[in-house]
């Protein structure tokens, strides 16, 4: 499985997983290979322009970065209430009418009160971006899109929000909503739409994710690719960290080493040094269980590994090249 076997990437992982880091690398990549990609985000978090470095998203698609062989990342941050609104423009032609109806809080109350129909909107602006297509006469004014990567929400809510048909069936039986919901849920369920689930190597993340696909494959959504974000590397043999994990471990070599490289040797600098090898050991001996677990989803697994001190624009273009080196 590669990311070019489908157009849209739908991108969830558990709180603080980072995948709004992969979906933002995900679209860079992308753009290295000349393509043409929407970033959109839905959760008004404004997670794209913090990751990024930019100023805030709105509703009008941004440029936000360019790749290579003219490629481009264009950004926007989906909003409820003003989907809603362009909705009632599109179907009703309320003109003036929807300022009122915002002004009165029949906006809000709408997209709170009926959550279905809200996600519905949401995905319907990624749903609308996905079937453009240029015109007859030449190409539209709208931007045409090669791939579109969703930061989607969290694993925990992700099923709820990609199932729109399920959402919406209780509220509108017939019309435009349910209409719009069925044409979204055939994007889904179709061959140009693979979902991601990005995931650390604990205990609790990838709990979610295993519980995700289950879902996810009930809804009749395809997994695309498994990514395990901030893996750590195996810097030190089998035999050292063995060694370190010993009760009765002779450091007297540690010690010597340190003092020929310069350093001034005392026990807070050793014992320092023991505790960070031994925690290593203790995470990739974890690392190791917890990928077992998720090769039973039997689908191809990226690893991109962990930056200290968070990730920065060259740290995003890091991430970037792994990702893609990953899934060749």
């Amino acid at each position: 499985m590669t990311w070019d076997g489908a157009r849209v990437h739908i991108v969830t992982g558990k709180g603080g997983t980072g995948k709004t880091t992969v979906a933002g690398a995900l679209a860079l990549a992308l753009a290295d290979r000349g393509k043409q990609v929407l970033l959109a985000e839905v959760e008004s978090r404004q997670g794209i322009s913090q990751l990024l470095d930019i100023p805030p998203l709105g509703e009008v698609e941004t440029r936000v970065a360019r790749g290579a062989d003219g490629g481009s990342v264009w950004g926007i941050s989906v909003d409820a209430k003003a989907a809603l609104l362009e909705y009632l423009q599109m179907f009703y032609k309320l003109g003036m009418a929807g300022g009122m109806l915002e002004r009165f809080g029949v906006i809000d109350f709408a997209t709170t009160i009926a959550p279905g129909v809200r996600d519905v909107l949401l995905i319907g602006k990624v749903y609308e971006a996905a079937r453009r297509r240029t015109s007859r006469r030449g190409v539209r004014h709208d931007q045409i899109y090669d791939a579109i990567v969703l930061d989607a929400p969290p694993t925990g809510r992700i099923g709820r929000f990609l199932n729109v048909n399920q959402e919406v069936a209780g509220l509108a039986k017939v019309g435009p909503i349910k209409s719009q919901a069925e044409s979204i849920m055939q994007l889904l369920t179709g061959p140009d739409t693979l979902v991601h689930l990005v995931t650390l190597l604990e205990e609790m993340p990838v709990q979610e994710t295993l519980d995700a696909a289950g879902e996810l494959r009930g809804l009749g959504l395809s997994i695309g690719n498994v990514v395990v974000n901030q893996e750590r590397a195996d810097v030190l043999s089998k035999r050292a960290l063995a060694h370190l994990q010993s009760d009765d471990a002779d450091l007297a070599d540690l010690e010597s080493d340190l003092a020929a490289s310069g350093l001034r040797v005392g026990p807070t600098l050793v014992n320092g040094l023991v505790q960070a090898g031994r925690d290593l050991g203790d995470r990739l001996d974890l690392q190791a269980e917890e990928l077992a677990d998720l090769r039973a989803l039997d689908r191809p697994i990226v690893h991109l590994p962990f930056v200290p001190g968070g990730v920065d624009a060259g740290g995003l273009r890091h991430l970037s090249a792994a990702l893609m080196e990953g899934v060749r």
